[in-house]
């Protein structure tokens, strides 16, 4: 048990340690390294010193210059620049390491939201049962995807993890060769990966982290909850899209879903054999022993050659293994029972898929795809389609979707988008049978708005062969506001679809909804986006109740708070009874992977922390979680209110012109971080329907005026100040946990914007009156946020998360600097009459390369 305040052993843990690690750092014996580590702190007082008198980075910039250089050529001050861009990358890196180390240190592995303590709260309340039985069918699924917010190449995440593992031991020796290694290894990708590239990277987490995390968490429930009882619920699934997501990424190929299913499988036999290795070795007994050596060299075959067809069919592998444990505890006194159990958890968890892989495509290429389907088929004389078929109702159109049936010739097709979308679903057919069903099950629908939509998904399931038996949930993505508005109508001519609702009682009568906040915050703002997805999953689990149906949510999170992340527990551990929460279903990606479940602790913590808030919001349930009716109107003209601030704030001209001239938002494409475009089309002018979330959540984080994560919060909270109401909003704020999530992860954006970067641009003959507009929401955002919670400052519940980012945006500060500094030297010549195109292209490298960093100070900042 922790004894110390849990800020007193951050800093012993985390800011001491970096502080003695950084100092070795500074003084290693790389020239480069030594003389950037003894000018950067002068550069860093520099910053500090002239943005606290109101200079701007130029200045700031040639101030130190002049100070502390010679006389330098630009070449000089531009390469020192570079240094330092290239050392700071590196401090984050030291940073993230020792925060990592110190992770089961700094949090109580046993405290507040793990099973421990929800264990301990059922004894207390008399609910063991009541807790057993919960998770008889309770899951939690961690689905990682492979959008682009993680910087560092596989190489430097290498290099975390065992600097991580060497100031956990404190061996000093590793971590002066590590930092040595970290400062010779380059951080910046020449090429853009490939989707395969970017599975094989998430796969190391895989396997490094999650089988053995996941498993532990599981048996941890198995004997300490469910008393060694072995039930059917996973309870903890693995989902996976790189390989699988289409959606606006032409470098997915049906051949690369197929070469990522493969991996995923070869991947968890290596994983087996490994252990049945160690099993090999302990189970030396008459009875088993032979048993366990013709296991092991049936996953040996399987794990080198995916074309070995000597694996025993799943269900008989788990049969052999019940027998081996069967033999121990009859014969052997149970000996080494313990280690028997952990493997054939594991079997039971990961199956031969691993990890679920997703499909994904928008609804709008479907449409584009099967409008060719059903002219393609008619030119063919098909009868399978009616002459005037595009031209029908909707509701004409749903009853001959609900109906056709073919195993189509691809070959017909000369629209390459249809024979690729219709390969997908074959190829799905292909990776159950090797994989299991479990291999890819899923196929979602992105920008879904209708019912026609997901019936248009059905029908190609239909044509591809699956003769209305398709073992693959059909998931539709809601994202915008008016989507998710419309979502509940959509589902309801679902469900009173005959075939469809026959889909569903082949898939046990379940129906998974997956609801995005990125798109939603980007085109409604933070409180609207919120508010929306709450009462579309309200309504969405009355009208599948009134049905039968089972429904299971899954967010589509990212790792900031304008994406839906935050603290997510929270979020769930709020919601409530009138939200349907018998599975709690995310998405992961970049550095929210990378920080919530890059080393084994971590991920123990933060699985353990999803799955109790889910029984929390199930079994120890308090009024704070009941939406009143009076609450839901509160609620409801504060998002109304937001809205309407950042819609204004939306269509303001000079909106998209900052965005693109002010901000590193064309910057993003020429990182190298991920294989998918950064905007939809490839049209030269910026459209905002065109933008993804990511980069445009990003750019303002870049900025240090996180957005998306406060603009319209404070209007709405001010409407109230003006009219004499804000005791409503603090007895809301008091009594609602939900609010109370939403607020507190507004104030995590707010604490880490920094307007004083880009005071300069308040004088701008162009854009001046609209960072004045942004500042303005900035500042009463923040005022009347702490006079809401009551705090002196922001996340002042919250001392350690303060006290990580004030850490983290120390270190990247002169980043920054630098960063404004080149993109303000690329204005400067661009207004000339014949610039320096050699020279504009230098500072843009400067301004991408400065991305890296300060994403990855960030971890969750797009």
């Amino acid at each position: 048990m922790h004894k110390s305040p849990k800020l007193t052993r951050f800093n012993e843990s985390v800011l001491s340690k970096f502080q003695i690690y950084n100092s070795i750092f500074m003084t290693l014996p790389f020239d480069t390294i030594t003389k950037t580590g003894v000018l950067l702190p002068l550069f860093h007082d520099v910053c500090e010193n002239g943005f606290a008198n109101k200079k701007n980075p130029t200045e700031i910039v040639e101030t130190f210059f002049k100070t502390y250089q010679e006389d330098p050529s630009k070449t000089e001050k531009i390469n020192l620049l570079f240094k330092f861009i290239q050392y700071i990358e590196r401090q984050v890196v030291l940073f993230d390491a020792i925060e990592d180390a110190a992770f089961p240190i700094v949090n109580n592995m046993d405290g507040v939201g793990t099973l421990r303590n929800s264990k301990e709260m059922a004894s207390l309340e008399n609910k063991n049962e009541d807790l057993k039985n919960y998770l008889k069918n309770f899951k939690v699924r961690v689905v990682l995807t492979a959008h682009p917010t993680q910087f560092y190449p596989g190489t430097v995440l290498g290099i975390i993890t065992d600097l991580t593992e060497a100031i956990e031991n404190n061996n000093l020796l590793l971590i002066n060769q590590l930092l040595a290694q970290l400062g010779k290894t380059p951080f910046f990708k020449h090429e853009k990966p490939t989707p395969y590239d970017e599975a094989i990277n998430l796969i190391w987490y895989l396997e490094n982290v999650f089988y053995h995390s996941i498993s532990k968490v599981y048996g941890y429930i198995q004997s300490n909850i469910l008393n060694g009882e072995l039930i059917d619920n996973e309870i903890i699934d693995l989902g996976f899209w790189p390989g699988g997501d289409r959606d606006g990424n032409p470098f997915v190929t049906t051949q690369i879903t197929l070469d990522v299913a493969k991996r995923l499988k070869q991947t968890i036999l290596k994983n087996y054999y490994r252990d049945i290795r160690l099993l090999k070795r302990r189970l030396t007994f008459d009875g088993v022993e032979q048993s366990i050596i013709e296991l092991e060299k049936m996953l040996f075959e399987n794990s080198v050659d995916a074309n070995f067809n000597t694996l025993l069919p799943l269900d008989v592998f788990k049969e052999k293994l019940f027998y081996i444990k069967e033999t121990l505890i009859t014969k052997h006194q149970s000996l080494y029972l313990d280690e028997m159990n952990d493997f054939i958890n594991k079997v039971h968890l990961f199956g031969y898929h691993f990890a679920t892989l997703d499909i994904r495509q928008d609804s709008r290429v479907h449409h584009t795809v099967f409008s060719e389907i059903v002219t393609t088929l008619q030119k063919k004389e098909s009868e399978l389609f009616p002459k005037n078929y595009l031209q029908l109702s909707e509701s004409k159109q749903l009853n001959i979707l609900s109906t056709v049936s073919d195993n189509l010739d691809l070959s017909v097709f000369e629209n390459e988008m249809v024979t690729k979308t219709l390969s997908s679903i074959k190829a799905i057919k292909t990776i159950q049978q090797n994989n299991g069903e479990k291999g890819a099950n899923r196929y979602i629908i992105s920008n879904n708005q209708t019912a026609v939509n997901v019936m248009e998904t059905f029908a190609m399931f239909n044509l591809c062969g699956y003769n209305h038996n398709i073992t693959v949930d059909i998931v539709p993505l809601f994202e915008t506001v008016d989507d998710l508005t419309n979502a509940a109508s959509v589902m309801e001519k679902l469900y009173t679809n005959t075939a469809y609702k026959n889909h569903l009682k082949n898939r046990n009568n379940k129906q998974t909804i997956m609801l995005g906040f990125s798109d939603g915050t980007k085109d409604g703002g933070y409180l609207m986006a919120n508010w929306s997805i709450f009462k579309a999953k309200e309504n969405l689990t009355k009208v599948s109740r009134a049905h039968g149906i089972k429904v299971i949510f899954f967010d589509g999170r990212g790792g900031p708070p304008a994406r839906g992340g935050g603290k997510t527990h929270q979020f769930y551990a709020s919601l409530g009874p009138t939200i349907e929460d018998e599975e709690i279903q995310l998405t992961v990606q970049g550095q929210t992977i990378s920080s919530n479940f890059g080393t084994l602790d971590a991920a123990q913590y933060n699985i353990e922390q999803l799955l109790s808030s889910g029984i929390s919001n199930e079994l120890f349930s308090n009024d704070s979680n009941i939406m009143t009716k009076n609450d839901a109107e509160i609620m409801n003209d504060l998002a109304l209110t937001s809205y309407e601030a950042y819609t204004n704030f939306k269509n303001h001209p000079k909106f998209l012109p900052y965005l693109e001239r002010m901000s590193t938002l064309k910057y993003y494409a020429k990182t190298n971080i991920g294989s998918r475009p950064s905007k939809r089309s490839k049209s030269e002018k910026l459209n905002f329907a065109d933008l993804r979330a990511i980069p445009f959540v990003g750019s303002w984080s870049q900025l240090k005026q996180n957005v998306p994560g406060f603009y319209g919060v404070g209007s709405a909270l001010k409407k109230y100040e003006d009219n004499g109401e804000f005791d409503k909003l603090k007895t809301f704020y008091k009594n609602s946990d939900f609010f109370k999530t939403l607020i507190g992860n507004s104030m995590m954006s707010l604490s880490k914007s920094f307007f004083e970067l880009t005071k300069y641009m308040s004088e701008d003959e162009e854009f001046g009156a609209f960072w004045q507009l942004i500042y303005a929401e900035y500042k009463t955002s923040k005022r009347l946020i702490l006079k809401l919670s009551g705090y002196n400052e922001l996340m002042q519940s919250n001392k350690v998360g303060k006290a990580s980012i004030d850490i983290r945006e120390n270190i990247v500060l002169p980043l920054l600097t630098i960063q404004q500094y080149a993109l303000r030297e690329i204005q400067k010549l661009q207004k000339q009459k014949n610039p320096d195109t050699d020279l504009i292209k230098v500072y843009e490298k400067m301004v991408t390369r400065s991305l890296f960093g300060n994403i990855n100070a960030s971890r969750n900042s797009a």
